[in-house]
């Protein structure tokens, strides 16, 4: 009998998500394997759980939130011993990670895929301490994701975000930071407006932010935006929905198994939507440290 382990954010998404979670809960207890559910209450619950889980016996784990949550869970793995295979079941506001892997949302197809237990393992960025999933993250909107309060969210869903982040190119009317950055493949001191250190090529709802990333490559995708008067900026944002704003020569795009960036300013990191800290920092690739379902 195979026993999964659940793992819930109802914070994520919208409520009705909880009734998807119990649907294919139900379809599991029917099909003969074992079922826990256990459903966060705050910060790093997720990361704990899955430790638990990891030292017991359970064969897969259900994660059912946003990239913050699925963030939490692939934390927890890398800080076990066992690697117990993921299946992550999209709920939260902006699941790009998920989106990235083409994992199904429809909850007979999610079924019929734990069944088959198809695995990869793929790479996990760190920083510092930190794990990441899909990015970490500086400069312009990119703490828009630990801004917006859960319940907002939960209202609106992406909108919130973009919302948001209006308000805060408003506020900061383009302000550069000044940035050193350090790698085998790159070494500039740049005046930026924006950095993106990722893992998977899709990033904020974005699927071609990092158009060349690969979470098998065993590379981290650095992208960095230098300051850019306002025509430049738009041209930028413009061509990314096509992946061509890495040819714009005021952006930087590079891979690396590891980069250091620094900076005299106090700049805040946004690993997978939540707040990783500050610079300065250090990014590596830690290569097929994550299993999933797909």
């Amino acid at each position: 009998m195979k026993k999964i382990k659940v793992i819930f954010n109802p914070s994520s998404g919208r409520q009705s998500m909880e009734r998807r979670v119990d649907r294919l809960c139900k379809l599991l207890l029917d099909d003969g394997y074992l079922i826990s559910k256990f459903i966060t209450q705050k910060k790093d619950d997720a990361m704990i759980e899955t430790m638990k889980a990891c030292k017991e016996d359970w064969d897969i784990i259900v994660v059912s939130g946003g990239d913050g949550t699925v963030n939490e869970v692939a934390k927890g793995i890398a800080n076990s011993e066992r690697k117990i295979p993921v299946a992550i079941l999209s709920s939260g506001t902006v699941n790009d990670f998920a989106n990235y892997m083409k994992i199904p949302k429809n909850i007979i197809d999610f079924y019929d895929m734990i069944k088959k237990e198809n695995t990869i393992d793929v790479d996990l960025g760190k920083v510092n301490s930190e794990y990441f999933v899909n990015v970490a993250a500086g400069g312009l909107l990119t703490n828009v994701g630990y801004q917006v309060l859960p319940e907002t969210k939960m209202v609106l869903g992406r909108m919130a975000y973009y919302i948001e982040g209006l308000k805060e190119i408003t506020l900061q009317n383009f302000e550069p930071i000044k940035l050193s950055v350090e790698s085998e493949e790159c070494s500039l001191d740049e005046e930026v407006l924006l950095f993106l250190i990722s893992n998977s090529s899709s990033i904020g709802g974005f699927k071609k932010l990092a158009p060349k990333a690969d979470v098998l490559d065993g590379l981290l995708d650095i992208v960095i935006v230098k300051k850019s008067g306002v025509q430049d900026l738009a041209n930028i944002f413009i061509n990314i929905f096509s992946g061509d704003h890495i040819n714009h020569p005021n952006v930087v795009y590079f891979k690396s198994k590891s980069v250091r960036l620094d900076t005299r300013e106090k700049v805040s990191i946004d690993i997978d939507g939540e707040y990783g800290g500050k610079l300065p920092a250090t990014f590596e690739i830690v290569p097929k440290a994550f299993r999933i379902i797909v």
